[in-house]
């Protein structure tokens, strides 16, 4: 992670022949006109992409132009799996491609083929299962790796869950009467990073401009904005574990969703239909067009949904929906020493205490607060909004519950109605508030 992460904002950049200047000659004619279209840099520890077209067209132009991140986030990960299961990740790839494969869609599971081919011509090996699997592993490791591990490998430590803390609000609540949403990520530090920026421009749908990680289709910490007007995060129900085989692929729902969902109502069928539990999230959706803002708590049998055009939703990993809550989750919702309680307060209190004041300047703010509620200090620990885990010696959070644990924020990220209508937001790569983190 860098020393110095720098804010700047995202919005369209120009063509560059960075794609063109790479080995074109082992490249056919018509690859070379798929990545003329499309655009990599970087910038600010920020890797942008832009693909389009057909989802052969933008599945090459992703896998060739990201196919060394590609390969070294897979080769990380597989060290994770296997070192917390004992399982080979080959083992893992054969599961998803039986339980997963034949349940993404045509247009998602092209655009994987490319990918791979794509990586393929940059000189990279993969399959099709395993950029499934790679695109699945959040609900994978996450929420069906629990349900069955007992029967495979009992001794085997349950994995920590991402966190987030996010907000968004709306009419007498932000300065303008627009929308503002705010969104952090909290993750392990050795897990893949998500630093990319990909701009998705379909020849179906509507363009998205979104965080993800390196050969991902849909988000993964899932910050979005689309042509349509909708903006998006999500925060993980914390404690959540029910999970049903039978359904669809979360990351396959969530990509369809935002890629041709034009309102917040049709986004949320879409990931209603099939679910499976897996990455079981609070998304918080808002309309740009209309001011209008939601939230979709989506467990798998019990579902949560507010909407409204005045006021705010707050993300912190609890449940808000008390049957998702008690029959869903293993959450001990008043436990202040825990992370996902103490910034649920946090937020309460920031919300309150801003009321017709928020706007972007405020949102940076909120993402990188290190007010402490148990403990009534502000200083950065496990349980401030910007999660330093690292810091703390007494965190209660299940699964980072260990001394010093190598996790926290590792981002931050805004956007306004005015932002959104631009196709663009404002991001931080590193620690919301700007603090390096130091492994020695």
């Amino acid at each position: 992670m860098k020393k110095k992460a720098v804010v700047f904002i995202l919005s369209v950049f120009l063509f560059s022949s960075w794609g063109q200047s790479q080995i074109a000659n082992k490249l056919t004619n018509e690859q070379n006109t798929w990545l003329s279209k499309a655009n990599r840099h970087e910038k600010n520890g920020w890797i942008y992409l832009h693909i389009e077209g057909s989802p052969e067209e933008r599945g090459f132009q992703h896998g060739y132009l990201l196919a060394k991140e590609i390969n070294e986030s897979i080769r990380v990960l597989s060290e994770v799996w296997h070192y917390q299961s004992a399982m080979d990740w080959k083992w893992l790839v054969r599961k998803a491609g039986d339980m997963f494969t034949p349940k993404v869609d045509v247009e998602n599971i092209s655009e994987i083929d490319a990918i791979v081919e794509g990586m393929k011509a940059a000189g990279v090996q993969t399959t099709r299962d395993e950029m499934v699997a790679y695109n699945a592993y959040m609900e994978l490791i996450f929420y069906w790796w629990p349900s069955v591990k007992d029967t495979i490998s009992p001794n085997s430590p349950e994995p920590a869950k991402e966190g987030c803390s996010s907000f968004i609000a709306t009419g007498s609540m932000t300065a303008d009467g627009g929308i503002v949403l705010g969104h952090n990520t909290h993750f392990c530090y050795y897990y893949p990073i998500c630093n990319i920026i990909l701009d998705v421009l379909p020849e179906k749908g509507h363009r998205i401009l979104m965080q993800s990680q390196a050969g991902f289709i849909h988000s993964g910490t899932d910050f979005f904005v689309t042509s349509a007007g909708l903006v998006g995060s999500e925060t993980t129900i914390g404690g959540f574990f029910p999970f049903d085989e039978k359904g669809t692929p979360e990351f396959s729902r969530m990509r369809n969703a935002t890629q041709y969902a034009s309102s917040i109502d049709e986004w949320c069928e879409i990931m209603k239909k099939d679910n499976n539990g897996g990455y079981a999230n609070a998304w918080m959706i808002g309309d740009v067009n209309t001011n209008e803002i939601a939230r979709l708590e989506l467990g798998l049998k019990y579902v949560g949904f507010e909407k409204k055009k005045d006021g705010y939703f707050i993300g912190s990993n609890v449940a808000e929906d008390l049957n998702i809550l008690r029959f869903e989750t293993k959450t001990h919702e008043t436990d202040i020493r825990s992370s996902d309680v103490a910034r649920r307060v946090r937020w309460k209190q920031l919300m309150k205490e801003n009321t017709g004041k928020i706007d972007l300047e405020r949102a940076k703010v909120f993402e990188a607060d290190h007010y402490d509620t148990y403990l009534n200090t502000s200083k950065p620990d496990s349980r401030t909004l910007c999660a330093h885990y690292y810091f703390d010696s007494d965190s209660q959070t299940p699964g980072w519950a260990e001394p010093f644990y190598p996790a926290g924020v590792l981002d931050g990220k805004v956007i306004n109605s005015k932002m959104a209508k631009q196709m663009s937001f404002v991001a931080r790569w590193g620690a919301a508030c700007g603090t390096p983190f130091d492994a020695k």
